[in-house]
């Protein structure tokens, strides 16, 4: 019986490459606290994983001799603008309490996803090796 990895590992890559991508951008937004003008920047996690799970992307073969894929999810993040809970005199957007609050929750997100991952991947291992 053939183990198919996409369907073991379901969509916690695509969701690790999500917390990776907001990672980036609330580092950012910390980096630039006292930045005039700066627009604090995020994604909107749960819109994205929404539009994913609705539409599967299929591969499309163009040769006889071409293999299908099984699709992949379509994980294009839409980066926003932060709606600040009090805006500053300089234009300044970054809240460091609110953007240390969501970079500390992304950062337990990806940490219990990543141990989610290795677990699937344990079990593919143990499967494999017929333990």
């Amino acid at each position: 019986m053939a183990i198919s990895f996409d369907q073991a590992l379901g969509n916690l890559p695509q969701h690790l490459a999500l917390y990776s991508r907001r990672s980036s951008l609330l580092a950012a937004n910390l980096a630039n606290a006292d930045t005039p003008n700066f627009k604090a920047r995020d994604i909107d996690f749960r819109s994205v994983l929404a539009r994913a799970e609705g539409s599967q992307m299929s591969l499309r073969t163009t040769q006889p001799g071409h293999l299908g894929g099984a699709g992949t999810a379509a994980l294009k993040p839409q980066i926003l603008y932060r709606i600040p809970n009090q805006p500053s005199m300089d234009g300044n957007t970054v809240d460091g309490q609110v953007e240390k609050a969501q970079f500390t929750e992304n950062a337990v997100r990806y940490q219990s996803t990543m141990t989610f991952l290795s677990g699937r991947i344990k079990g593919l291992l143990l499967a494999i090796k017929g333990e």
